[in-house]
């Protein structure tokens, strides 16, 4: 079952064609991998999805509806949630405080109550490992611990599915270690998730699938061992370096 789908997704910005005519589908339950260089329109493709940027033409589907220029509240009604590449939690809000906030305004936001937010921000922050930092404030925390606590804000939102935008940047490797394994576990909860990322051990280990944008336009779509082996991709993105070490 396909549950995200962009159809010929196109955003100018001016003169400036940051995506241009981008289809992708997201099935239920697995991880597709979104990789390509910095500047590629990864992010500008996961704006047009949750609300931020209206496309310039093409559509976005929820579960075969149309969502289109919906604004960014009305797309985490429906069940997406997203993190950010640039993290920007609350800072003098403390980390329960944070996650609270996601619980309020998810799929369910309507229904929540504040002592049930609590409850869910404190079940998501054991979750992923904050359990020990959930009463201290966000700017008390390192770089690694703020990435989790933006993992645990979108999950506190009870999403069907999850736009990782670049969760590891920044990250040394037995913190990208424990970012794999949780984002492993919250595939297992259900939850089907688009991961952008640079860390090809991570995509590699993660991804059912993967593709690839290059200048705004997919290059590569298929299997992980496909799209990392692929010509294009080595020469566009990955280099010839990769290719040489991974023999």
């Amino acid at each position: 079952m396909v549950v995200l789908e962009g159809k010929n997704l196109t955003k100018h910005f001016g003169g400036l064609a940051a995506v241009v005519k981008v289809n992708f589908e997201l099935r239920k339950g697995e991880i597709l991998g979104l990789i390509g260089p910095n500047g590629a329109g990864k992010t500008t493709l996961v704006n047009m999805i949750t609300g931020i940027y209206p496309p310039t033409e093409g559509d976005v589907f929820f579960k075969g509806k149309k969502i289109t220029g919906l604004r960014s509240f009305k797309v985490g009604r429906l069940g997406i949630s997203r993190t950010f590449q640039i993290v920007k939690p609350f800072p003098r809000m403390t980390v329960k405080e944070n996650a609270s906030l996601g619980a309020m305004f998810g799929a369910k936001g309507k229904e929540v109550t504040a002592k049930q937010a609590i409850e869910k921000a404190e079940e998501i922050l054991e979750f992923v490992g904050l359990k020990d930092w959930m009463n201290k404030t966000a700017d008390s925390l390192t770089v690694a611990l703020r990435k989790r606590l933006e993992m645990a804000k979108a999950l506190a939102m009870e999403p069907e599915v999850i736009l990782f935008d670049e969760v590891m940047a920044g990250l040394n490797f037995k913190e990208i270690d424990m970012a794999i394994e949780t984002i492993k576990k919250i595939r297992d909860r259900g939850i089907t998730l688009l991961v952008i990322e640079h860390v090809m051990k991570a995509i590699k280990g993660l991804a059912d699938r993967i593709f690839v944008l290059h200048h705004g336009q997919k290059i590569a779509d298929g299997s992980p061992d496909e799209v990392l082996n692929d010509e294009n991709v080595i020469k566009a993105y990955l280099g010839k370096r990769y290719k040489e070490l991974t023999k």
